[in-house]
């Protein structure tokens, strides 16, 4: 029987808390006073620090379950082997933070910030006054992330060798270049996940949903995929897209030729389930009135592109690069919009006559983090629509229909 000692935390009362607050933001500033914030091993469960700036903050092995810590900036911070049990940590930023051996079974960490974080295993040393260094085993498995909400989450380059994160839930998450050697991802929900470039090696995703979810470039080398749901995943782009014998850039160009020429020349594109990725880049191109339902466009850069009127119903666009495109009257019911650059982007409605309009539709379309900031979306509609974490500052949605 194990005679080691247990670590004890420290309670602070609200007084000494503030205090440590506010030399912190004074550190952070440059100010005189300022002393950056060490709260290892701190109680602070159920404490409320809700978007505070807590930059570079040392909170090793602190307790925090319970706490909430949404929007709060956790950037660089040191929360090894922090206890965030069902702490409430939506929309949070954790990018590059240590949170090696941290438990979080149960958090939520819907939207957060988490790129280039370490999520890695680890064990805590501590310092005997007798004994000098030994090692404490942490009361839950070191990286649990069971049960954890990371729906909308960035975990792009994040490094979770080993990580344990059975039944969470994944969706539409950013997980691309992550390093998942090893991890045990058992029962967990990908769906919609971008898993572009991540190393799977040896991880076992049995039972795991991964509907939808971004597979190119991806290492399964080894990994256990038992009863995992892989219907419609994204694989790598074919090198060229035929339509009819004609390569895509060929079908493309008399598109535009019929577009340039008010229909007497060339001929408007109708087919569904393109893959244009071959194209890599569709930037300014001249696409009114397209119609290509249920077609691929992710992580293409489509700034500034002409899609007026286009039916482009059950698409992917995930992480596409809709800047400044003309998105009136075109049809989105049932595409796939999640994390999509959509800043200035005109979707309002277009005139296709006197006193006649066709309004750009959303319809049960997922904009799951999707950038709408300054975008032109009067009278649009966005019924059913998912809009977690989507930005819409200085978005003009006069008129539009959204569901309250």
């Amino acid at each position: 029987m194990s005679t080691q000692p247990q670590q004890h935390h420290t309670a602070l009362d609200a007084q000494a808390l503030r205090e440590a607050l506010d030399a912190h933001q004074r550190y952070l500033s440059g100010r005189a006073g300022g002393r950056r914030l060490n709260l290892t091993y701190a109680d602070l469960a159920n404490c409320s620090l809700e978007g505070i700036d807590l930059r570079d903050a040392d909170l090793t092995g602190a307790r925090l379950s319970g706490a909430t810590l949404a929007r709060a900036n956790l950037s660089r911070a040191i929360l090894f082997g922090a206890d965030l049990r069902e702490a409430d940590m939506r929309h949070v930023n954790l990018k590059r933070a240590d949170l090696r051996g941290a438990c979080m079974r149960g958090a939520n960490l819907a939207g957060a910030e988490l790129a280039g974080c370490d999520l890695r295993e680890g064990r805590i040393a501590l310092q005997d006054k007798l004994d000098g260094f030994r090692i404490l085993r942490h009361e839950h498995r070191p990286g649990e992330l069971n049960y954890a909400v990371l729906a909308g989450a960035n975990l792009a380059g994040a490094q979770m060798s080993g990580a344990v994160a059975m039944s969470s839930d994944f969706t539409d998450a950013n997980l691309s270049g992550a390093i998942l050697t090893g991890a045990k991802l058992m029962r967990a929900v990908l769906d919609g996940a971008d898993l572009s470039g991540a190393d799977l090696g040896g991880a076992d995703l049995t039972g795991a949903s991964m509907r939808r979810a971004v597979l190119t470039n991806v290492n399964l080398s080894q990994a256990r995929l038992d009863d995992a749901d892989l219907t419609d995943v994204l694989r790598a782009p074919p090198p060229i897209f035929y339509i009819d014998d004609k390569s895509l850039s060929e079908v493309m160009a008399e598109h535009e030729q019929f577009c340039d020429s008010a229909g007497r020349q060339g001929q408007v594109l109708k087919m569904t389930e393109v893959d244009f990725r071959p194209l890599k880049s569709l930037k300014k191109r001249r696409l009114s009135g397209l119609s290509a339902p249920k077609s691929i466009f992710f992580g293409m850069d489509l700034e500034g592109a002409q899609f007026q009127g286009a039916d482009l119903s059950g698409c992917d666009f995930r992480g596409a690069n809709l800047r400044e495109a003309d998105l009136r009257g075109a049809r989105f019911t049932d595409a796939q919009l999640a994390r999509a650059d959509m800043r200035g982007a005109k979707m309002g409605p277009l005139a296709i006559g006197d006193a006649r309009f066709v309004r750009t539709d959303f319809s049960r379309a997922s904009l799951r983090g999707a950038d709408l900031r300054g975008a032109h979306a009067p009278r649009a509609r966005f019924l059913e629509a998912q809009m977690d974490g989507a930005r819409i500052a200085g978005c003009d949605l006069t008129g539009a229909e959204m569901e309250i």
